[in-house]
């Protein structure tokens, strides 16, 4: 969140520059309707995992340690920082741009990043979830604001897994420059051409979600969008306040600023908490984060898992409330806690000696980072490459090739929309090539087509769990396998790989 003694400057006439701006392509003009107060649901709203999210916290601490300590919008640390938010929502099946901030921001900020799921919903009616990505330079910036864009991307991935039937389209945005003076949100914001701004029925920020300290904070709470949050907490008995110390000091601002609805959540800044609020939430009375904008703003240490779980759980109950219809029936699924017919080495051509895919209870390997993790998606099980540890990092991973593993005959309906979703990860050493892979694939009538290949590269890469949606609509009616192949293809390195929840739905 930017200081209060920050400067803002004015808020600039709208520049409608259509080019510079990532959105949904324009078609007729949407009247400006306001979201309604919230309504129940006939789909489930997903429990939006804290593990998962913890670990998207760790993944920003350890670019922060490699890259000065911090992830300010001008730095290794915050390029770092986007790719790392880039390439798994890519993985997941996103439209995903880098937004160049090319007037208004700090000179060499990096960019932010938009992603749209393509998941239909009415093209005029979009719902919009923000936070900012970069930090200050006096350390990590792990609650402000990595908190808010580890909760939303969690979200995210979690959308693109569950692929629900939507009514309404879901944008997410990862703020450059906010710290500097709101910049980035704003460039998005003041270039929106009028009928893409129209479209945007309400943007929620979320901003410092993990005080140590925290409160239960909502922006504009007695706006529409701000009650679909309420509603949320009242339904888990968490008293709420209007976000006072955080009005115009964040992402809504903007958005609000060109007429938008905005809401939001957070958990206090340098505010102290009082006796009152103290009664209320528990804590002490001083500040809801006590290294707001210091170095020692780090995880885990400055992270409360109940208040960071409870603003993912909230942001997930307003998208699906607000943007979500009916559920996919699902065709075919898989969670690898019994044995379904998967088979290695399909055609007998693999070229591993070591790592082969099996199914199994994984035990978690580090080298420079975690590489094999015991966590699976559900259940205890997953199709991993070699499932034990060994006394090293190295003793099970791939090594001599490739390995492939391939699903038994799955039957497709005649009908569409049909869509293959599956958690995966791909883990590397820094002397990976390029010629190492993870790849799925489907094997149908009329031979196998890759659907993603995540090549390696000479970077170290850490194990992290990313969902991954494809459509198979083309092949309705046949009888298709999946492929799932990981190599160790070039000069012997280290290489993990493993999949779990693989389900194909229709609708």
């Amino acid at each position: 969140m930017l200081r209060v003694t920050s400067v803002l400057r004015a808020f600039t006439a709208l520049t409608l520059t259509f080019a510079a701006v990532a959105v949904v392509p324009a078609t007729t003009a949407a009247a400006t309707a306001q979201p309604t107060a919230p309504q129940p649901t006939a789909l489930a709203v997903p429990d939006i995992s804290l593990t998962n999210t913890k670990a998207h916290l760790q993944q920003f601490q350890a670019i922060a340690n490699a890259n000065g300590g911090n992830r300010r919008s001008t730095t290794a640390g915050y390029t770092a920082s986007v790719t790392y938010v880039f390439d798994r929502l890519v993985a997941a099946g996103f439209t995903v741009t880098r937004q160049n901030c090319t007037s208004g921001c700090t000179s060499g900020a990096g960019p932010n990043v938009i992603a749209d799921w393509p998941g239909g919903g009415d093209p005029n009616s979009v719902y919009m979830f923000g936070a900012h990505l970069d930090g200050v330079s006096a350390g990590p910036g792990i609650n402000d604001n990595a908190s808010g864009s580890a909760t939303l991307l969690e979200i995210a991935l979690t959308l693109a897994a569950t692929n629900p039937s939507l009514t309404s389209r879901v944008r997410f945005a990862f703020w450059t420059d906010e710290e500097q003076g709101l910049n980035g949100s704003r460039f998005y914001a003041n270039n929106l051409p009028s009928m893409e701004r129209a479209k945007i029925k309400a943007y929620f920020n979320f901003d410092m979600v993990g005080s140590t300290n925290g409160g239960y904070f909502i922006n504009r709470i007695t706006s529409a969008p701000g009650q679909t949050l309420k509603a949320y907490y009242d339904s888990i008995g968490v008293q709420t306040e209007e976000n006072t110390e955080g009005a115009g000091r964040s992402d809504d601002a903007p958005f609000n600023a060109i007429g938008v609805q905005t809401s939001g959540v957070a958990a206090g800044a340098s505010r102290v908490k009082t006796a009152a609020q103290v009664a209320k939430w528990g804590g002490t009375q001083s500040a809801f984060d006590p290294c707001y904008h210091r170095a020692c703003d780090t995880y885990p240490s400055n992270i409360s898992d109940t208040v960071l779980n409870r603003a993912g759980d909230a942001a997930a109950y307003a998208l699906w409330t607000l943007a979500a219809g009916t559920p996919a029936t699902v065709v075919w699924s898989d969670t690898f806690e019994t044995a379904t017919g998967w088979t290695t080495n399909p055609a007998g051509t693999d070229t591993a000696t070591l790592g082969l895919w099996e199914r199994g209870v994984p035990q978690a390997t580090n080298s420079s980072g975690a590489k094999q993790l015991a966590a699976t998606i559900s259940g205890t099980n997953d199709l991993v490459t070699g499932r034990l540890a060994g006394t090293s990092a190295g003793d099970y991973d791939i090594d001599g090739g490739t390995t492939s593993v391939r699903s038994p005959a799955i039957t497709l309906p005649a009908t569409g929309p049909l869509t293959l979703k599956l958690s995966w990860y791909l883990a590397h050493g820094s002397n990976a090539t390029s010629a190492d892979f993870f790849r799925v694939s489907v094997v149908h009538n009329g031979g196998t087509t890759a659907l993603f290949t995540q090549p390696a590269s000479a970077t170290n890469r850490d194990a992290a769990w990313a969902s991954g949606s494809w459509s198979l609509t083309s092949y309705a009616g046949q009888s298709v396998r999946i492929l799932v192949e990981a190599a160790d293809a070039g000069t012997a390195s280290l290489v993990e790989a493993a999949v779990d929840d693989v389900v194909i739905t229709q609708g």
